[in-house]
């Protein structure tokens, strides 16, 4: 996601991954001042804004210089505002540039259709929601900030932090800050080692790869140290989904490919197709059906969500030695 090269009048970012939304607001605010440093930034919330005052705000100036109006929650304006906002963006003004931040959703649409009827620049901040661009965030956080982060380590940071984009940042700024060279593994497992520790991929790829002993240590390794049963067996889900979407796929194409193909990352379809060994389809399709029975179970089924995963576990290895 990228806001358009240098200062635009009228810009709209819409959509509900936060740190992104900060990150345009932030985009756009710093196109302003490479151009007028001396730029007054007037950063507002919809909610409770009082009438009249984004319309004084990009009234001419008697001392001149840009004037950027940041108006954030516009989906919560209340009718007045979201008017005055209209009549402002119909005619903000040679020397305004606006910025309106909308959470997405369908909640104050027709400001939304005035702005981008006004020519506003759209910058859409989607959820990062798959592992796949989670890792090319990372990636990309690194290459921002002029070093290299080796694949491995990039998933390990996600395996651990993955579920909270600002919280990727951080602990990505965090490694930028503190280390120096390309960042590997070990050195994400030394910073953030409870964490991994605590994950349920560990455990799913053990469980998935037929090592049970080890499966088992490592879940209750897991649970001990604090990790809640619901995101474990989610790691179990989606361990198996990925195996069954890339069990489907060509054996012959281009990891690349089948990765494009699939909504998945090359390395996820590297490592399945290392862990397929052993499986049948009707293998892969009971351990789904067990994992499912698990979630049942643990969220209310059930009298033991522990028991449940520990089922969970032996029921995949079981499953596998099917095939």
């Amino acid at each position: 996601m990228t806001a358009a090269p240098g200062p635009v009048p009228l810009t709209l970012v819409t959509g509900p991954e936060a740190l992104l939304r900060d990150r345009a607001v932030a985009a756009a605010v710093a196109a302003v001042r490479v151009t007028d440093p001396e730029a007054e930034v007037h950063d507002l919330s919809a909610v409770g804004l009082e009438p009249g005052r984004v319309t004084g705000l990009a009234s001419p100036s008697l001392f001149g210089g840009t004037s950027v109006i940041v108006v954030r929650d516009v989906a919560d304006a209340a009718e007045e505002i979201s008017d005055e906002l209209k009549t402002v963006l119909a005619d903000p003004g040679d020397d305004v540039v606006l910025v309106l931040v909308h959470p997405g959703g369908v909640k104050g649409k027709s400001l939304l259709d005035a702005a981008r009827a006004a020519g506003a620049v759209v910058v859409d901040c989607k959820v990062v929601k798959w592992e796949s661009d989670k890792v090319a965030f990372v990636q990309g956080e690194f290459k921002a900030a002029g070093r290299r982060v080796a694949p491995a380590a990039a998933v390990a940071l996600v395996d651990a932090l993955g579920s909270d984009l600002r919280e990727l940042a951080n602990a990505c700024a965090q490694l930028v800050a503190d280390t120096d060279g390309t960042v590997d593994r070990a050195v994400v497992e030394r910073y953030h080692a409870g964490r991994i520790e605590v994950t349920g991929f560990k455990v799913a790829d053990a469980a998935v790869e037929g090592r049970y002993e080890e499966a088992l240590r490592l879940l209750r390794h897991a649970l001990a140290t604090g990790s809640d049963p619901v995101p474990v067996n989610a790691a179990f889900a989606m361990g198996l989904r990925t195996l069954a979407k890339v069990g489907g796929a060509s054996r012959t194409a281009r990891p690349d490919d089948v990765a494009r193909d699939l909504g998945l990352a090359p390395f996820q379809v590297k490592k399945a197709r290392g862990q397929l060994a052993g499986w049948s389809p009707d293998g892969v399709a009971a351990a789904i059906v067990a994992v499912a029975r698990a979630d049942e179970q643990i969220k209310g089924g059930g009298t033991d969500p522990v028991y449940a995963l520990e089922r969970a576990v032996t029921d995949i290895v079981a499953a596998r030695a099917l095939g």
